[in-house]
């Protein structure tokens, strides 16, 4: 996989942090994200930071250009589209390597869709993007989630998401089945992982089982999921702030002071609150 990334990645991480962007990675009061984005950027050489967004590479470069008096730094690697997308964080080129089996299980499907797409109530007239996926902006109140559920027939998902947006994917194809495939490639082990979001498109990220971390202010739909995800920790704080109290929650307390972290001490209640309180994490 090296040989396919600009960005160099760390011979042997501790952690492998997975964020979403809108509502986690982009959210929260600006010294949280100014203190975390300093800190991936001086933990670079310990930490793997991977975006994990339904954002298109165009729409995560522009964030990148966007941010820099926070000192957001580009990722390791990006999954975007859903999941449909995987790339190099530094150059936003294109992995191969995970990149063509799912356009091998896209190819055809969108000339397929576009007609039927077209009639559905509730769904805008024109795809805003089609990266190996079709992505709208619906009318939920108008949608007929009955007519989604019979596209699905023709190998597709159909992903209903932060109460107006429509995701159209190859079937099987997620941010948690694609950040599977990437863990196996650089072999991590899965305690070493921790993934971040706050909407329904980063359930399947959860439903991996590996240690996550849901943003106070999630889409209550995916709220409605905690109950079924034992690895999944509710934090009490937005952003930032979040991602920093459920690092504290799953024993990375030492990565996040700079000291040696051979292994995740295990989860940390007591500091996971007084994290969500703002009494820590903050220099």
């Amino acid at each position: 996989m090296q040989a396919q990334l600009a960005a160099q990645l760390p011979a042997h991480p501790e952690l492998v942090l997975v964020t979403d962007l809108d509502g986690t990675l982009l959210a929260g009061p600006s010294p949280w994200r100014r203190w975390l984005y300093r800190w991936l950027v001086r933990e670079r050489h310990r930490i793997i930071h991977v975006f994990s967004t339904g954002r298109d590479l165009r729409s995560v470069a522009r964030v990148l250009a966007a941010e820099p008096e926070l000192g957001l730094a580009a990722p390791h690697l990006v999954i975007s589209d859903v999941g449909c997308t995987v790339a190099c964080g530094l150059s936003l080129e294109l992995l191969p390597l995970a990149v063509d089996p799912i356009e091998a299980r896209w190819r055809g499907l969108p000339e397929r869709l576009l007609p039927q797409l077209a009639l559905i109530p509730g769904v805008a007239s024109q795809p805003v993007t089609a990266d190996r996926r079709l992505a709208y902006d619906v009318d939920v109140e108008a949608l007929d989630c009955s007519l989604l559920r019979e596209l699905e027939a023709h190998g597709v998902d159909c992903l209903v998401s932060g109460g107006r947006y429509l995701d159209v994917l190859p079937a099987g194809v997620n941010k948690g089945s694609t950040l599977m495939a990437l863990l196996a490639w650089l072999e991590v082990a899965p305690e070493r992982v921790l993934t971040a979001g706050d909407s329904l498109n980063d359930l399947a990220m959860f439903e991996t089982g590996l240690a996550s971390v849901m943003m106070a202010a999630s889409e209550p739909e995916l709220v409605a999921q905690l109950p079924r995800l034992p690895a999944t920790y509710q934090a009490r704080a937005e952003g930032c702030q979040g991602i920093v109290e459920g690092l504290h929650h799953f024993g990375f307390t030492a990565l996040l002071e700079g000291r040696p972290c051979d292994r995740p001490s295990g989860p940390s209640q007591s500091l996971a609150q007084e994290l969500a309180s703002g009494a820590r994490g903050v220099r």
